[in-house]
């Protein structure tokens, strides 16, 4: 039986924003509230006079008699890929890479498609922004021959489609979903018609040939992968590639998984053969730290289900302005002016009159409440012009009244510095009950603000154990 009925057209008003539909112009989108966004789009329906339906390819299966299919996942040699992939692609699969222009996810699909094509089999990309001599080019320089790589440079989802068919590809790559399109629509390539529908029909092609697919999507000034929201819904898994302008560093992040965990971080370095994993990111990062230093703190933070240490910097500086400027790089800005004001509070430390400027070296980014003690420890450090204590880590959220709460996972994070070389470690007294004693590493528990600053800051000290200002 098949559905019959009326095909027409009908004009609507699509944001481009998150593909709200309306049937008026309207300045202000009412779902996502973003100004001059709708835009004039023709759409086909079908009103139905009769209905009747087509009988279904595949008839419903209990569940219990379903049996899953013994194939492997594609893995690759690069262990930071195959690890926020949750292991490699699932056949089958549609996983969808963001991240900003020339952050290197060309360059990253690319080496991972000559990986497979000379392992596995054939695998096709498809350009719709290169030409595959542009893409030569940047194949002879990453050092890759192409064997069983086909190159296509088309925009039409219809024709690559018909020659993906052709090929039987072992893996197939669209760069981007943004510059592909569907003749039938009535809209530009990009659009929001256009993305969803586009996105679709790969998603069908991926499932029924058990091809896993990688599409890369642009992103919007927020950030953000450009595209109706239902893209990310479709898809298997949503990757993004993270960096710094001036960094070298990439950080490839999972924020959704259907087959895997979507705590994993990936670590890259872009270099002149393309992007070369980083095994040991902790050693990299603190490389070039100095001994000891003036407002430099080592805190390890949990990237992933791993931990890795990485360097807080601050510098206090009496204010030239009326009112004290508070710079972060890397950090969450928010939670740097609650430090500030508990050390002002708390501590008494009189910042109101001192610009702050706190920044994580290597270009990462860290937002997890563990590295509070890390900011307050720095900040203090550079405000009294003391030394942080030499061979020292720390971790610890820092409470509006001035107390240490606990972190997760704090066991880890102190092997992990035992295994850099740290002596000494300071931590919530509340999380030290649970850590074992055979650790070759000196733990101090501290309960409060005032107290893990008394241990971390070197110099003349009172009485009472805290820093005096010099």
């Amino acid at each position: 039986m098949v559905r019959t009925g009326k095909a027409g057209t009908r004009t609507v008003f699509v944001c481009q924003e998150c593909g709200k539909e309306s049937l008026k112009w309207l300045g202000r989108c009412p779902a996502c509230q973003q100004w001059n966004t709708f835009v004039e789009t023709t759409v086909t329906d079908s009103r139905a006079d009769g209905v009747a339906y087509a009988p279904a390819l595949e008839p419903p299966r209990e569940l219990s008699t379903i049996e899953t299919g013994t194939a492997d996942r594609i893995s690759f040699p690069n262990a930071e890929f195959s690890r926020v992939l949750g292991g490699g692609l699932v056949p089958g699969s549609l996983n969808l890479i963001g991240g900003d222009p020339g952050i290197g996810k060309s360059t990253l699909l690319l080496q991972a498609a000559a990986v497979v094509a000379r392992k596995q089999g054939r695998v096709i990309y498809i350009s719709g922004e290169e030409t595959p001599e542009q893409i030569k080019i940047r194949a002879g320089r990453l050092g890759i021959s192409g064997e069983n790589l086909f190159l296509f440079a088309e925009t039409d989802l219809d024709v690559i489609l018909g020659q993906m068919d052709e090929l039987k590809p072992v893996l197939a790559i669209i760069d981007s979903v943004q510059t592909v399109c569907l003749s039938e629509l009535d809209a530009a390539p990009g659009s929001i018609i256009q993305v969803r529908e586009c996105t679709l029909r790969l998603m069908r092609w991926a499932k029924r040939n058990a091809v896993p697919v990688f599409i890369i999507g642009h992103v919007t000034k927020d950030g953000a992968i450009a595209g109706p929201r239902v893209m990310e819904h479709i898809v298997d898994a949503v990757l993004y590639l993270e960096g710094e302008p001036f960094s070298s560093y990439r950080l490839l992040r999972c924020v959704k998984n259907r087959f895997g965990s979507t705590n994993e971080v990936g670590i890259f370095e872009m270099k002149k053969e393309g992007l070369v994993e980083v095994t040991d990111p902790s050693q990299v990062f603190l490389s070039r730290r100095l001994s000891q230093g003036i407002g430099s703190v080592v805190v390890p933070v949990i990237e992933g289900s791993r931990p890795l240490l990485v360097e807080i910097q601050a510098l206090t500086n009496r204010t030239s302005f009326g009112l004290p400027r508070r710079t972060a790089n890397g950090l969450d800005f928010g939670r740097l002016l609650m430090i500030a004001a508990v050390l002002s509070r708390r501590i008494r430390l009189s910042l109101g009159s001192h610009d702050i400027i706190a920044s994580v070296t290597g270009g990462l980014k860290v937002g997890e409440p563990s590295a509070d003690l890390g900011i307050a420890l720095a900040i203090a450090s550079s405000y009294r012009d003391i030394e942080v204590a030499p061979a020292l880590a720390v971790a610890g959220e820092i409470g509006l009244s001035g107390e240490l709460r606990a972190v997760p996972q704090l066991e880890r994070r102190i092997a992990e510095a035992a295994r850099l070389g740290f002596r000494s470690f300071i931590a919530p007294a509340a999380g030290c009950k649970a850590i074992g004693r055979d650790m070759d590493i000196e733990v101090f528990p501290a309960g409060t603000l005032k107290e893990a600053l008394g241990k971390g800051l070197s110099g003349k000290r009172k009485g009472d154990g805290t820093v005096t200002e010099q």
